[in-house]
């Protein structure tokens, strides 16, 4: 599974390192809704939680769809900026119909590996399907898309000063705490980029990205099989401290590429044993019980949900996920008629942090 950005022609002068405020305000976010992809961070993530008022706390867990599960593209800069306050006026210049569907894909786990997403706002269709999706998501996050859908400038005003309060909370200090180490890892990266070349620099970033044999194509380890193109625009590449293990690339079609990658390594795992090793490796030997551990791992999903993504029938998902229930890697809880699975990640860390990188890239 990779995904694969066509940079033929594209002059290295087009690969980009620089760091985004605006980005890792997103990871920060990520951290705070899902504090178990993230235990190196969870003191921080409980100072915070503390901290917040709670209207503003509140507003985080109405909006949370945009950074929990993936992250919205728009929240990733193609050509950062120095401040916050810049990058979000460039997101104000998004139109509805890209900045709203961008949201529901999001919001609704949607297949991303097919060419085009119909708007929301515009084919009925997609709106049906944006609204049953919210739905099994929960009545905070069915209700967020129905204002979205109704009233586009005002939920993006209203998503705007929550960010903004953001920064006065809490992401100010924390942006001043890990700017020296990421503007040291982005002096490393262009060094490389520029003494030793592309693939060099590449290398750097991730073991999980690689410049193609051919120098054409930047192959990246990713959920789903994918390619985009990188042709006239150039691809970005965003250092993270809080975003570690993520590894997040904005490909959809009619956005420049971007990647965001963890500056820092996982934490060491526990053992566990030989027993439990051998009977979750047996679970993880098959191909679509990987990948659907691997969409589990953006946040939880029905049957349905798993069904819809990968094209397989509902009850050949449940016979899969049955088996990953078994090995101790799942968990079901039901809601309203909806089953939603998630993944136990104690017990994915358990097997080894290569292993916990490669599943939450």
């Amino acid at each position: 599974m990779t995904l694969r950005i066509d940079i033929s022609g594209l002059p290295s002068e087009r690969l980009r390192f620089a760091a985004s405020p605006l980005a890792e305000l997103t990871a920060m976010l990520h951290v705070l809704a899902e504090p178990g992809h993230h235990p190196q961070h969870a003191d921080w993530a409980g100072d915070v939680w503390a901290a917040l008022p709670p209207e503003l706390a509140e507003r985080l867990r109405e909006a949370e769809f945009l950074w929990r599960s993936s992250q919205a593209d728009f929240l990733f800069p193609a050509r950062p900026r120095p401040t916050l306050a810049e990058e979000l006026d460039d997101v104000d210049r998004i139109d509805d119909e890209t900045y709203v569907t961008a949201a529901l894909v999001t919001t609704c786990g949607g297949n991303r590996v097919r060419l085009a997403v119909p708007s929301p706002l515009t084919d009925a269709t997609a709106r049906e399907r944006a609204l049953d999706l919210a739905q099994a998501r929960g009545a905070r996050q069915e209700a967020f898309s129905e204002r979205l859908l109704a009233d586009p400038a005002a939920v993006r005003a209203r998503v705007r000063h929550t960010l903004e309060q953001c920064a006065e909370a809490f992401f100010d200090t924390a942006w001043a705490g890990v700017a020296v180490r990421l503007a040291t890892d982005l002096r490393l990266k262009n060094d490389l980029l520029k003494r030793q070349g592309m693939a060099a620099a590449l290398a750097s970033v991730s073991g999980a990205v690689a410049l193609a044999p051919d120098g054409d194509c930047i192959v990246v380890d990713k959920l789903q099989d994918k390619a985009t193109a990188a042709h006239g625009t150039g691809v970005t590449f965003i250092p993270s401290v809080f975003g570690n293990p993520h590894l997040v690339v904005v490909h959809a079609p009619g956005w420049q590429p971007v990647v965001q990658y963890p500056v820092a390594e996982p934490s060491p795992a526990e053992p566990v044993s030989l027993e439990t090793v051998t009977l979750r490796l047996a679970a993880l030997s098959h191909p679509i019980r990987l990948r659907l551990l691997r969409t589990l791992a953006r946040g939880p999903h029905t049957t349905g949900e798993l069904a819809h993504t990968w094209e397989l029938s509902p009850p050949e998902v449940s016979r899969h996920l049955a088996v990953l229930r078994r090995a101790g890697l799942l968990t079901a809880r039901r809601n309203g008629r909806y089953v939603r699975h998630t993944l136990d990640l104690p017990a994915l860390t358990a097997l080894g942090t290569d292993l916990l990188a490669a599943v939450l890239r």
